[in-house]
């Protein structure tokens, strides 16, 4: 685990150990899961062995592998997933503000990537399927969905070894991403989002149209929500490297939030009329109850219809 972010939060785990995150839309799980799916009589598709635990049925036992190693392993079958669900971690360059040595603040990055290992731990308790992609410009990194408990140090280990950097390019991104992801199922994506909105609106509108459930988790340090600079500042851009700006901060806080709230309305727009889940979430608040709030809204919301 690395010294700069401890991804895997046991906290955080269990305040959200007894929700559930649930498909709202049909996907292709399984017919025996807890989320609809718009097949029947899927055929099934060997995944991998585990060792028996007590309880396990006995049925999924395999005797050959009990006949070379002595020991009861269970098969495990890709049809037994509920769901598959695909997370979308922003890697670009402004995902790591607060990029301030020795500070003891989260970045945006550390904050999205513990919430993005926290979602996953929770779908593999759940027996659904998780893979991830990372991002900036381009995919940086992708993990395909599994089931198998070793997906998850695995997941991790991608995590732990990127760190944030190059521009962001969420249009060709999605693009790349429903040509890869072909099958319905949902598509969590964890940014700041700070890129043109109407490549934004284009690339959810494309995961909707593909049949994927969409959750949007808009991640945004609290300087960026309050601006509370006093002083005068030097600011730099973080995807490009090469503008400054130095300036008195009292003089643009107004029209900064201004132009804030116009870009977080037409995000917010944007996804209400794609019908995506959207939760905009600060850096600040507690890791534990902002993902909590937003699976217990959802479930209310799913109970409700």
């Amino acid at each position: 685990m690395s010294e700069r972010a401890a991804y895997f939060q046991p906290e955080v785990l269990s305040a959200i150990s007894r929700l559930e995150l649930r498909a709202q839309t049909v996907v292709e799980g399984f017919v025996n899961g807890m989320h609809k799916s718009p097949y029947k009589g899927l055929s099934v598709e060997f995944a991998n062995h585990r060792p028996y635990v007590a309880g396990d049925d006995i049925r999924h036992i395999d005797w050959r592998v009990y006949a070379k190693a002595d020991r009861f392993f269970i098969k495990e079958y890709e049809e037994e997933t509920n769901m598959r669900v695909h997370l979308l971690l922003d890697c670009s360059g402004s995902m790591a503000y607060p990029e301030h040595p020795g500070t003891k603040r989260m970045t945006k990055w550390d904050y999205a990537a513990t919430l993005a290992v926290s979602i996953a731990q929770l779908l593999l308790y759940q027996q659904d399927a998780v893979g991830l992609t990372l991002f900036d410009h381009e995919l940086r990194a992708q993990l395909p969905v599994s089931t198998s408990r070793a997906s998850m140090a695995r997941l991790l280990a991608v995590v732990e070894s990127s760190a944030p950097k190059d521009k962001t390019n969420v249009k060709t991104m999605f693009e790349e991403l429903a040509a890869r992801v072909p099958r319905r199922g949902m598509v969590v994506v964890l940014s700041d989002l700070l890129t043109d909105v109407d490549d934004v609106a284009r690339g959810l509108r494309l995961l909707r149209f593909n049949g994927h459930d969409v959750i949007v988790l808009h991640v945004l340090d609290e300087d960026e929500l309050q601006f509370p600079f006093a002083d005068r500042t030097l600011f730099e851009g973080m995807e490009e490297p090469d503008i400054e700006v130095l300036s008195d901060p009292q003089s643009l806080r107004g029209s900064y939030l201004a132009a804030l709230g116009t870009f977080l309305d037409r995000v917010r727009s944007t996804c209400i009329d794609d019908r995506v889940d959207y939760a905009l979430i600060g850096t600040n608040d507690p890791l534990d109850v902002a993902l909590a709030t937003l699976l217990s809204t959802r479930m209310h919301r799913m109970r409700a219809s």
